[in-house]
């Protein structure tokens, strides 16, 4: 938790941007600094730049999550026989 000292000036537009979004003043502070972060390059995982899209993909019910191992298995094995004398 951080605690930060804003003019007059600052603390108006804070409050004009939380109004005008509809956010809480921190969460306008919390957007800015993310802003801030990523033009500066600070680098993000890449769970962190898919978040909002995790879970939201719908495979129709082919469970392509279950055993994965054993389909990664048996493409494997598919393939060796393909493969040219060497």
């Amino acid at each position: 938790m951080a605690t930060v000292r804003l003019d007059i000036t600052t603390e108006a537009a804070l409050n004009q941007l939380s109004v005008h979004r509809g956010q809480t003043r921190s969460e306008v502070i919390r957007d800015a600094i993310t802003h801030l972060a990523d033009e500066a390059g600070e680098s993000r995982s890449a769970y962190q730049r898919l978040q909002a899209f995790v879970g939201i993909v719908d495979s129709g019910g082919l469970q392509l999550s279950t055993k994965t191992g054993k389909r990664f298995r048996e493409l494997l094995a598919g393939r060796s026989g393909a493969r040219r004398p060497g």
